[in-house]
């Protein structure tokens, strides 16, 4: 096999590593849910585990030869700063509450709109064009996700709607971050953005705990110290790392296509670990999802 081959094929293979393991933090926030823990304790506990590696992200792309040519200046910090709060603070602490009240299923389903809510803002703030099979593609995927809503709202209840409207909000919050990062990101570059931005969020999720909870609100039964763990390294660090490795191999654009298994993935866990439930519905508005999802980043530079 040649060289380029095994690049090719490690870079898959990483992409979709990198998005089953994303998936799973959805369903560790919902086991540690069931030891009576509140999402700003759990957030907390997930940040303060990656705080370390991401410091030593943004500190490793300080040292290197492009950045040191190019240091970051006051505006540039404070880009970071409000990115690394809406992006990465904001919308995780939104999501975290959502669980409280949808299945993993259906947040990893509202999730992945975020494709379609960055062609959305771009056509808002900077007047791109939609093209007209883009626009079918998103209304394919959000038919999905009403599916799903209209029926786990029909058995679950009215909360659903609450808990969909913060998993929502979410979506929208880190696709600001998408659609105002672009500029940061070509001065600065990816990993020093991502560091640096995340562990923003990592200091914002602490220091939340800090004005919110009584520092005993710290003394969490050892499974969710676990569970916390699991979800800073296995979903949250390994992740970021793995979906860097495979664009470097495979490009942006393939990368997120493979990544079109999250939700799939999610579904399974969710069934397997959860015991949450798995019908017609839910297998339709996933198919829905996905394939509008592929279309949009299909005929997204088209």
């Amino acid at each position: 096999m040649s060289t380029a081959k095994r690049s090719y094929l490690s870079g898959l293979l990483l992409a979709a590593a990198g998005a089953i393991a994303f998936s799973g933090k959805a369903i560790i926030v919902k086991l540690s849910y069931r030891y009576g823990v509140d999402a700003v304790t759990i957030i907390m506990l997930r940040m303060l585990f990656a705080l370390p590696f991401f410091i030593a992200l943004g500190i490793w792309a300080e040292r290197q030869t492009q950045a040191r040519e190019n240091p970051l200046t006051r505006r540039d910090a404070l880009g970071i700063v409000a990115l690394g709060f809406v992006g990465y603070y904001l919308s995780s602490y939104l999501d975290f509450l959502g669980l409280q009240y949808i299945t993993a299923s259906l947040e990893r389903l509202i999730l992945y709109l975020n494709p379609t809510l960055v062609v959305l803002l771009g056509w808002l703030i900077y007047k791109k064009p939609v093209q007209p099979i883009r626009m079918m593609a998103m209304a394919v995927s959000y038919a999905g996700v009403l599916v799903v809503f209209v029926h786990e709202l029909t058995f679950t209840g009215a909360d659903v709607a609450l808990g969909g409207a913060l998993v929502f909000a979410s979506a929208l919050t880190y696709a600001v971050y998408l659609v105002f990062s672009g500029q940061l990101v070509q001065r600065i570059g990816a990993m020093r953005l991502v560091g640096w931005a995340t562990s923003v969020a990592c200091v914002c999720c602490i220091v939340q705990f800090l004005v919110l909870r009584p520092l005993s609100a710290m003394d969490v039964p050892n499974p969710v110290l676990w569970l916390a763990l699991l979800n800073a390294f296995a979903c949250t660090v390994a992740p970021v790392l793995m979906v860097m490795m495979a664009i470097e191999r495979i490009g942006a654009a393939l990368a997120a296509q493979t990544g079109m298994i999250g939700p799939m993935a999610t579904i399974t866990l969710g069934v397997v670990v959860l015991d949450e439930p798995l019908n017609l519905w839910i297998g339709a508005g996933t198919l829905l999802v996905v394939g509008g999802v592929f279309l949009v980043t299909k005929y997204g530079e088209k």
